[in-house]
């Protein structure tokens, strides 16, 4: 712990704004843990308090401006992307345009705040091609809200963190392996769950190429569209005949009658 504060000192400004942008772009590596310590610094008297929040709101609308520009151009593609690097991929769009669907801009006052949510709410909001201004209208004081927010955490309790760090020095090396330690288990635990969702979807997957041999041969397919109303507002095209029905009603199997096989679609 005696080296890793004068790390900060010198080398603060810049690791702040990289650990903020670097989860912006969708890294698993929270900030809030630098804007705190950051803010304890500028507490003590070690760094500017204004220049913390400065650069962390800047490298947070630096990464906002690159996924609304990406989604505006690349289209849902970018969304296949955010769920290859995520560690939960069965929701890590779908929560999203949850929210977004149902506060619509105002989201973004808290997005930064839930943990996955800000990279692809940001491409949402360039897919169905908001206005990049009305987003900065909700966007710059939610992003104020999360980086002043945790920075005055920790300027205000400045003094005990510092006297917790001095009094933690003598078991740092202990604390810094059990973290890691820890990191190693999440990351690992993680991993594990996603290679089981995919293989249980390869299991039940059928391609689109397969489904049109069934029809083409008269077999009886019961066809639903689950895709969110998000969904269809960029892409309003479907397979003819489909039933749209909300993705949590196709799970209860009252809803869906009979013997047929039944074949679900999203995005």
């Amino acid at each position: 712990m005696d080296k890793v504060i004068p790390f900060l000192i010198q080398h603060g400004y810049p690791m702040l704004f990289l650990w903020v942008l670097a989860e912006i772009m969708g890294l698993p590596i929270p900030s809030f843990p630098v804007l705190i310590v950051m803010g304890a610094l500028a507490g003590l008297g070690q760094r500017n308090l204004f220049i913390c929040i400065g650069l962390g709101v800047c490298a947070a609308l630096l990464g906002d401006i690159f996924w609304y520009t990406f989604g505006r151009h690349r289209g849902r593609k970018v969304l296949s992307l955010l769920c290859r690097i995520s560690f939960e991929p069965e929701s890590c769009v779908r929560r999203t345009e949850n929210i977004f669907a149902r506060y619509g801009v105002r989201s973004f006052l808290v997005t930064k705040f839930i943990p996955g949510l800000n990279a692809v709410a940001t491409s949402l909001a360039g897919i169905v091609r908001l206005p990049l201004t009305r987003l900065f209208i909700f966007d710059i004081p939610g992003t104020l809200l999360w980086v002043g927010g945790y920075t005055l955490i920790g300027y205000l309790i400045s003094e005990e963190l510092d006297r917790a760090l001095s009094y933690g020095a003598g078991i740092g090396t202990i604390f810094l392996l059990l973290v890691f330690g820890g990191l190693i288990v999440y990351v690992f635990r993680k991993i594990v769950l996603r290679r089981r969702l995919l293989k249980q979807l390869a299991i039940e997957h059928i391609t689109a190429e397969e489904l049109k041999q069934k029809i083409d041969a008269g077999e009886h397919v019961i066809i639903i569209d689950v895709r969110h109303p998000s969904d269809i507002k960029v892409d309003p095209y479907g397979i003819p005949g489909a039933i749209r029905i909300s993705a949590i009603a196709a799970q209860d199997p009252p809803v869906l009658l009979g013997d047929d096989e039944i074949v679900a679609y999203c995005t």
